[in-house]
């Protein structure tokens, strides 16, 4: 029969063995500071197993005050609406994330538009098959150009969007570009400042946009100053009816102080 005496000497001697000789923290049970201390090993950015989570491929973009924008296609509308090629680091700046994350999305997105995959082969959906028998190629490039991404035109569509932008290009003229062609129909060859002394104003965006009109174009240079002379094109006789410069109407009699800074007439 066991006495009392007896069982305190069995629970000591029982507690004595236990590991490190010490007892549980008061608060705790054994169990509860085993996985305390595995939680407090466990190397930052692993999960309990110690293995390092598996990235998504488009990884979420935190924006101040907007939901979580995908990285991928926060560099699109990035690059949808730049006006110049934008660099890796500019990117990479506009969506704070590493250049290498945002250097691997733009391969995704080349490969996008090529209608391939990263690996050069045909892309797939979801559900790991081909969603048509021949893959989407857009008709737009992700290419990169002075050091710099840009979206362009496929080369295959030069041809035919170029006619479309010149059939869609209006044919109605700003003031001010009309009255800039007309100086430089009647003195040609002429260069911009001097159609700037003639006008009072400033020319230098009215005369690019009458060189993307095809209007007027580039005749040669001043010996002189080495200013740029501008001369009209065909186009311009054409849109007027005309068959040649000495067709244009005599000037002089529609200006109130005669030919001050026009002194030709065409016979």
């Amino acid at each position: 029969m066991t006495s009392e005496h007896d069982t305190g000497e069995q629970v000591d001697q029982v507690q004595s063995d236990a590991p490190g000789g010490t007892d549980a923290p008061a608060g705790t049970d054994a169990a509860a500071g085993t996985d305390a201390a595995a939680e407090t090993d466990a190397p930052a950015g692993t999960d309990a197993a110690g293995e390092t989570p598996e990235l998504s491929v488009a990884t979420p973009l935190d924006v101040p005050g907007q939901p979580r924008l995908d990285l991928d296609r926060a560099l699109e509308a990035i690059l949808f609406v730049a006006d110049e090629p934008l660099g890796v680091v500019s990117l990479a700046a506009a969506v704070a994330r590493p250049v290498a994350e945002v250097k691997a999305a733009i391969a995704r997105l080349v490969a996008d538009y090529d209608g391939t995959g990263t690996s050069g082969e045909p892309r797939t959906d979801e559900a790991g098959e081909e969603p048509s028998a021949r893959p989407v190629r857009r008709g737009f490039e992700l290419r990169e150009v002075g050091g710099g991404w840009r979206f362009y035109v496929r080369g295959d569509y030069d041809a035919l969007v170029a006619g479309f932008v010149l059939t869609q290009t209006s044919t109605r003229l700003s003031q001010a570009a009309l009255e800039t062609l007309a100086v430089i129909a009647y003195k040609q060859p002429i260069s911009r400042s001097q159609v700037a002394s003639i006008r009072a104003v400033n020319v230098d965006s009215v005369v690019r946009t009458l060189l993307g009109r095809g209007l007027v174009t580039e005749i040669d240079t001043d010996a002189e100053t080495g200013a740029i002379r501008y001369g009209t094109t065909d186009l311009l006789l054409t849109n007027l009816g005309l068959n040649s410069l000495d067709e244009l109407p005599h000037i002089s009699p529609l200006l109130e102080d005669g030919q001050e800074g026009f002194d030709l007439d065409r016979a």
